[in-house]
């Protein structure tokens, strides 16, 4: 039982950590020349004033939408963690832990929305940019936190505490 309660807690640690690069790092596209955009602020270095100048990704409230949607999976996440910690010491013997998975399905659902719109509308994001370029490695990692965080989830779910 207590490999079980290490290999969850260890798979939650993991999400969050996951959401919280997919959020904050700067790689969300990334344009031909490789210079790379996140999903907040679009900063660049000027070598002549040695200065940077930063402005908005974007006005499209597609975009705002999807920062909105990653900060919400994010304090789902983190809600449904400290949850299954004071559900782990409190909760009596046989209980099951639906609020933690519930929580963990919302914060799931919401990183699929954040990047499916994403998906959907990043030629939208950066019309003022050179065409191309591709998705950089924060837009993955919000994909791959889709699936883990469904499994998660289900197995919190099902999961019966124990002695």
């Amino acid at each position: 039982m207590s490999f079980l309660l290490f290999g969850v807690t260890a798979l939650h640690i993991l999400i969050l950590v996951l959401l919280f690069v997919a959020t904050l790092d700067k790689s969300w596209w990334v344009l031909p020349d490789e210079e790379s955009v996140n999903l907040w602020y679009d900063c660049l270095y000027y070598n002549t004033t040695q200065t940077w100048v930063c402005s908005s990704v974007s006005n499209s409230e597609w975009l705002v939408a999807v920062q909105a949607l990653m900060v919400l999976a994010l304090l789902f996440s983190s809600f449904s963690f400290i949850l299954f910690m004071c559900q782990l010491y409190t909760m009596e013997r046989g209980g099951l832990f639906y609020a933690t998975g519930i929580f963990q399905i919302f914060a799931c659902l919401s990183v699929f929305t954040a990047a499916m719109i994403y998906t959907v509308h990043v030629s939208e994001f950066h019309q003022k940019r050179a065409p191309g370029g591709r998705f950089g490695y924060c837009f993955v990692l919000a994909w791959l936190t889709f699936p883990l965080s469904l499994i998660s989830s289900i197995m919190y779910i099902h999961l019966r505490k124990r002695e």
